[in-house]
């Protein structure tokens, strides 16, 4: 019997108030369905003009592992961990063959003929705009994927960290993207069961980082 079933799925708002960042893990493997889900519901995510403009890339051998660990300033969670997630944005995805993904959307009816047409004008103009933004779009959406990762992982049963202590060139070394200017490395999540739990630090009163219509305009509950 797969964990998927063994272990019931937490609701939304159960997974983001019960998520904390683990920063040691059991070196349990995850069962290659769940794994999957995983992956399935990562790349649910949304993105600008549906261009997924993310690679993914699951480390899991042992080497890399350990390659990955050094590119991130020796964290062991990568080690203890047993997959970890680079998310990778691609600046220049926009810029790229567009025909799988507006293929895709006539396929599945969510995209007419006339959306099609309008996207292959506009998704090129929209990126030729962003100019010197289009690596922060990038990364965005890159985090947005993340985020759908590590509450779906929570949801499971399983534990993740966001890690931002690494160094782009080496991780992009251990990834084999060295050859690539335009991709930027948005975060790393090790991804895993966790080998002791963290308290909730708490958060600051709404008062202090939410207004209404203007900063300083505090939200009152």
């Amino acid at each position: 019997m797969s964990s998927i079933t063994q272990t019931p799925a937490l609701d939304v708002p159960s997974a983001i108030v019960k998520r904390r960042s683990i920063k040691t893990f059991k070196t349990d493997p995850i069962a290659p369905e769940l794994l999957k889900q995983l992956v399935e519901l990562t790349v649910a995510a949304p993105s600008s003009y549906n261009i997924q403009d993310w690679q993914i890339i699951l480390v899991q051998d042992e080497a890399q592992k350990a390659a990955l660990a050094a590119a991130s300033w020796n964290q062991q969670q990568i080690i203890q961990a047993p997959v970890t997630f680079v998310f990778a944005a691609d600046a220049t995805a926009g810029e790229k063959d567009l025909t799988p993904i507006l293929e895709r959307g006539l396929q599945t009816g969510a995209w007419n003929e006339g959306t099609v047409n309008y996207f292959q004008t506009a998704i090129p103009q929209f990126q030729a705009a962003l100019g010197d933004k289009r690596r922060e779009y990038a990364i965005k959406d890159a985090m947005i994927a993340a985020t759908h990762l590590v509450l779906a992982a929570e949801s499971l049963g399983l534990s993740t960290c966001f890690m931002n202590g690494w160094i782009e060139d080496k991780v992009k070394e251990v990834i084999g993207a060295t050859d690539n200017p335009d991709l930027a490395i948005a975060v790393l999540v090790p991804v895993g069961y966790a080998a002791e739990p963290r308290l909730n630090p708490g958060r600051l009163p709404f008062s202090y980082n939410v207004s209404v219509d203007t900063i300083g305009n505090p939200y009152k509950s």
